[in-house]
């Protein structure tokens, strides 16, 4: 694949404002209830007196090795080859949800509304035309990245060089390589929530 988009996002600076979830239901027109990102909420995390509170958003990895992709019957997900974003083609989505259980990050909702299973496409329809997705535009704090991790001056490979050892994936123990990948914040660590 001659590019790799990614997202980085930075915890340090993630507030927990929830921007980007109302900038991606805005983006893409999703039904109530459906959210292709949310913002977990993550402590209290530290002893008193140095308590804090982080952030964690959550959207599809964009994997690398998407087990979403390799068990839908229909190929209605799919991975595409120039840039490695994954997304669900709905005219052939037959709304089975095997990808949704087998989605390792519980990015995957089904749309009750239309039967069909929907999830994160890093707007494709925005990237596509040389705009950025609608949830980086819209973070008030700069948290979010988002470029080619096959560039090392993107802003995402500038992010990660920066971060140094603070860069990591959600869960490496799965082997599904994850495009989007965050950076820990320098006061704590990040205590993952189990699905």
């Amino acid at each position: 694949m001659s590019k790799h988009l990614a997202m980085v996002i930075d915890l340090e600076r993630c507030v927990g404002c929830n921007c980007c979830t109302v900038a991606c239901k805005q983006e893409n027109g999703l039904n109530v209830g459906v959210f292709w990102n949310r913002v977990y909420e993550i402590g209290p995390v530290g002893e008193y007196p140095t308590v804090d509170l982080m952030f964690l958003p959550h959207l599809c990895m964009h994997c690398e090795d998407p087990q979403c992709v390799s068990i839908c019957p229909t190929g209605a997900s799919y991975k595409r080859d120039e840039d490695g974003v994954v997304l669900i083609n709905k005219d052939a989505c037959i709304g089975c949800q095997y990808c949704t259980w087998a989605c390792a990050y519980g990015a995957r909702t089904f749309n009750e509304e239309q039967g069909l299973v929907e999830k994160c496409t890093y707007c494709a329809h925005r990237i596509d035309i040389g705009l950025k997705p609608a949830c980086v535009v819209a973070c008030p704090a700069s948290a979010r990245f988002f470029g080619d991790l096959n560039d090392p001056s993107s802003e995402v490979s500038q992010a990660l060089k920066r971060a140094g050892a603070r860069a990591f994936e959600l869960h490496p123990e799965f082997g599904t390589n994850p495009s989007t990948r965050y950076i820990a914040p320098k006061r704590g660590v990040v205590h993952v929530p189990q699905r």
